[in-house]
């Protein structure tokens, strides 16, 4: 049995006008490969008609606009044979639906192949009938499109939430600074609780840390200068009455001398 696409009466009304050839141009379904994932048919009335099972959901895939007219399952249909006999299929070259995947009555996956001879076949898009709803499944680029996009979106989404979080504690861009120098300082509340945790931390640490090492000693010849209270009266005159000791730091010149 031949079933040949009716196209509508408001399509029909509406080009009266139309020859042949335009009508069947507008009946034919869309070149192979067209993206179609976004489309999804059902038909209640069929569904609640016949049984939706292996022998009969190449009947209902056929009423889709997924369907090609020109496979070589429909040249099987037109013959009165099964369509997804594949003792037939094997000896034809074109375009075929083939049915790998079976679970029934909710999930079929049917195949669009291109044959080439009895054992080589081109695999060409996928479609499955989900409780009734055929779709098309989308290409494995455009899977792997489609989660890279929406993972660089998340990515950035964090990215600026983080980065207006950091603005609000007070870590402020310096090149910000440069170009806002009017702009206010933001204030960073401060937690007691946090402060008071920070310090048991540093002195814990602290703790464990070895006791610092004793200073160097003096070069010798150099007396360390005592201040003017230790000194008693008579100190005082022998020194106004002494030169000054020499200091052998003065002879590696004055950029090394220590400061005191």
């Amino acid at each position: 049995m031949t079933t040949i696409p009716i196209p509508s009466a408001a399509m029909a009304a509406g080009n009266l006008n139309l020859d042949g050839a335009a009508a069947a141009a507008a009946a034919m379904p869309p070149p192979p490969g067209t993206d179609m994932t976004g489309i999804c048919f059902r038909d209640q009335l069929w569904l609640n008609t016949y049984p939706l099972d292996r022998n009969l959901v190449f009947d209902y895939f056929a009423l889709s606009p997924f369907y090609d007219w020109t496979c070589n399952n429909e040249q099987l249909r037109s013959r009165s044979i099964h369509p997804l006999d594949s003792s037939y299929l094997s000896k034809m070259t074109g375009n075929e639906y083939i049915l790998s995947e079976v679970m029934e009555p909710h999930l079929f996956v049917i195949r669009k192949v291109k044959r080439e001879s009895p054992e080589k076949t081109m695999p060409m898009l996928t479609y499955y009938v989900l409780d009734g709803s055929i779709y098309q499944a989308p290409q494995l680029c455009n899977v792997f499109a489609a989660r890279i996009g929406r993972s660089i979106y998340h990515m950035s989404k964090a990215f600026n939430i983080a980065a207006s979080k950091l603005e609000k504690i007070g870590f402020v861009d310096s090149g910000s600074k440069s170009t806002n120098s009017d702009t206010s300082v933001v204030k960073e509340a401060v937690n007691i609780k946090e402060l008071k945790r920070v310090d048991h931390i540093l002195s814990s640490i602290q703790r464990k840390l070895p006791p610092a090492p004793a200073p160097p000693p003096f070069p010798e010849g150099y007396a360390p200068p005592t201040s003017v209270a230790e000194k008693g009266p008579e100190d005082l005159k022998n020194s106004e009455a002494q030169l000054p000791p020499l200091d052998p730091i003065i002879d590696q010149g004055p950029a090394k001398r220590m400061k005191f």
